[in-house]
């Protein structure tokens, strides 16, 4: 909490500055993003703020303070949930403290326009809004799955003897087919497998390149599994300030930022193609054994809702999922 104070005195400045060159009507929002800036999980949000600034000229503007090095990650959630932000652009797994059912967000297998008619968007923001304090205002990274990269060869979903490094999203699943699990910062991964530590961690298929991990990285692990959430949230108390009209503004512009997602299948087989060019083999899994990956998967996940929200496990499975 000290940080987020020193963060907050620090944006109140900047406020200050940037509210006299705004209009009288026009409402700027301080912003952060969690991904590194340039980084292929951090351009949609950026192209989100150009669009903003663009179109919302005189209504809404975007300043985007930073990425990580402005607020940590992990704190990202507490400071939009406080105030100390406007608006930002998160996973769920950076805020689990306050909202154990984004655990459930990786799980969605329906689009955003249909968890937008069947409920599911309406149920996520609710609980946002109870628990955080906060706008569920729009998801990217769905059709961007997780995939496991392993320097030993696999062909079966058998990860009894491996050594991996994890984050909250994957953990159980990993561990329920035999992996022992270690968690380090996204920082340390390089080190961890170069120096022998790992012997292999999940990631999406997107960004291996930006951090340089394909240089200890032998190989990626098919089929992929969950999909990325990373999400824009909006300060409730901000939220319920603004106009009618910048309100249904920024709706639009959310869906704009939705409409991102269906770039996903091109920016994955450029991923793909940008692996295999760097030497990374792929171990494909198939028949019986792919299934047994994809349902564990599944159900490991599935199975860490009911734990950790147990109220809402039930409900989010219907409306996410399409079994």
């Amino acid at each position: 909490m000290k940080l987020l104070k020193k963060v907050a005195s620090a944006l109140a400045v900047a406020t200050i500055f940037a509210a006299g060159s705004a209009s009288a009507d026009e409402v700027v929002l301080r912003a952060v993003n969690a991904f590194q800036p340039g980084s292929v999980v951090a351009k949609p949000f950026e192209r989100f703020v150009e669009h903003v600034n663009k179109e919302g000229k005189g209504l809404v503007q975007i300043n985007l303070i930073g990425g990580p090095s402005a607020i940590p990650p992990f704190e990202i959630g507490n400071a939009v949930s406080s105030g100390v932000v406007d608006m930002a652009y998160v996973t769920s797994a950076f805020y689990p403290n306050l909202l154990p059912e984004g655990a459930a967000l990786k799980l969605t297998e329906r689009t955003m326009s249909e968890l937008r008619e069947n409920g599911g968007w309406e149920f996520i923001n609710e609980l946002h809004n109870k628990k955080m304090n906060v706008w569920y205002l729009a998801r990217s990274g769905v059709g961007n799955p997780f995939h496991l990269y392993v320097n030993k060869p696999l062909d079966k979903a058998d990860l009894s003897g491996l050594t991996l490094r994890v984050t909250p999203v994957y953990r159980s699943f990993f561990e329920d087919l035999g992996a022992n699990a270690i968690q380090t910062p996204p920082s340390e991964v390089y080190t961890t497998l170069e120096r022998g530590v790992a012997d292999g961690y999940g990631w999406p298929i997107q960004g291996i390149l930006d951090l340089g991990w394909h240089e200890v990285t032998k190989a990626r692990v098919d089929p992929g599994f969950y999909q990325v959430d990373v999400n824009a949230l909006v300060n409730l108390d901000k939220w319920n300030s603004l106009t009618d009209e910048q309100r249904a503004f920024l709706t639009e512009m959310g869906l704009w930022l939705e409409g991102l997602n269906a770039e996903n299948a091109a920016i994955n087989e450029a991923e793909k193609k940008k692996q295999a060019d760097a030497g990374m083999v792929v171990y494909e899994l198939t028949g019986a054994e792919r299934e047994k990956w994809i349902n564990q998967a599944r159900e490991s996940g599935w199975a860490e809702v009911q734990e950790v929200a147990p109220e809402s496990a039930a409900r989010l499975r219907e409306l996410l999922a399409k079994e």
